[in-house]
């Protein structure tokens, strides 16, 4: 017998459903079903605002506040009136709900050890999971601004360099390649941008100022877990809106040749192949794409 891809689906979503105790009337043997858990959860997480909270959790109003209202029965949360206005409401913890939001973290974490604890291949695992989020979250991957020396930053910047290390034939040390300055990366001259989904950074870019009306895209990267989302093309679309608010009309970029899936998606974007324009050992070839008359949606 070959299972089509919808039974595959459904018998992923019940084994999924049974594994995280979607049905259990005490999750995790705290007194409250999944919802009320996935509500003080998301409270605890900075989800404060009761209308972003009903959108992050894709609640109509009624089932919101009947678990606001449950979850207030119990003293574990608070709600009332945003202070800069009273058509907005806002929930907060009590000390009780901060205390039984640590009691959820500890447990969750140890029935997420105990899971990977029944794995061969803890890695493949954990792969095929964060591409399964990043496909049920597609639609709320936020591409952000972000400090380039801040840990989102890094936690990119680090998985992109051990990649080009991994695929270029002459391995890859940054110490050696034009890395751009972390200033030329801030505004006005230029920005990071990082792709986030439930605050798990997915891919990044860099804009750098080189010139009055010149920029050159740096770092442009997404998981390996991933692709095949689009988050490239979103990512480099954000780069070139950054570019022209900074007025930026020209931008340029170089790659190796080994990234032959990055050549082919610059020249499927509309960029030009030009000269070489700087000294980098690691670059072969190098681009260029006008966007000041460019149409507005990017590449």
């Amino acid at each position: 017998m070959t299972l089509d891809a919808v039974a595959r689906i459904r018998r992923f979503n019940r084994a999924v459903t049974l594994e995280v105790g979607a049905l259990d009337e005490s999750f995790l043997g705290r007194g409250r079903p999944l919802g009320a858990a996935r509500v003080l959860n998301a409270v605890g997480r900075g989800k404060n605002d009761v209308a972003a909270l009903r959108a992050c959790l894709k609640l109509d109003s009624g089932l919101a506040s009947r678990l606001l209202r449950s979850l207030e029965e119990e003293g574990l949360v608070v709600t009332e009136p945003h202070a800069d206005d009273a058509r907005r409401r806002v929930v907060r913890l009590t000390a009780a709900g901060e205390a039984e939001f640590r009691v959820y973290e500890e447990l969750s974490d140890a029935r997420a050890a105990a899971l990977l604890g029944r794995c061969r291949d803890a890695d493949a695992v954990l792969a095929a999971m964060d591409l399964i989020a990043a496909v049920l979250e597609s639609d709320r991957i936020a591409v952000t601004e972000v400090d380039p020396a801040g840990p989102e930053a890094r936690f990119c910047l680090g998985r992109y360099y051990a990649e080009l290390d991994e695929r270029f034939e002459e391995g890859f040390q940054v110490g050696l390649s034009r890395d751009p300055d972390l200033d030329d990366m801030r505004r006005p001259r230029g920005t990071f941008l990082v792709a986030l989904s439930e605050g798990m950074p997915l891919g990044c870019v860099g804009l750098k100022r080189s010139g009055e009306r010149l920029a050159e895209i740096k770092r442009l990267w997404v998981d390996r877990t991933v692709r095949g989302l689009d988050l490239g093309r979103r990512l480099a679309r954000t780069a070139e809106q950054v570019a022209r608010e900074l007025g930026i009309a020209t931008l340029r970029l170089d790659t190796n040749r080994a990234l032959t899936d990055a050549i082919a998606m610059y020249r499927r974007w509309g960029w030009t192949e030009i000269d070489r324009f700087n000294d980098d050992p690691y670059a072969d070839y190098f681009f260029e794409k006008h966007i000041a008359d460019a149409d507005s949606a990017g590449p």
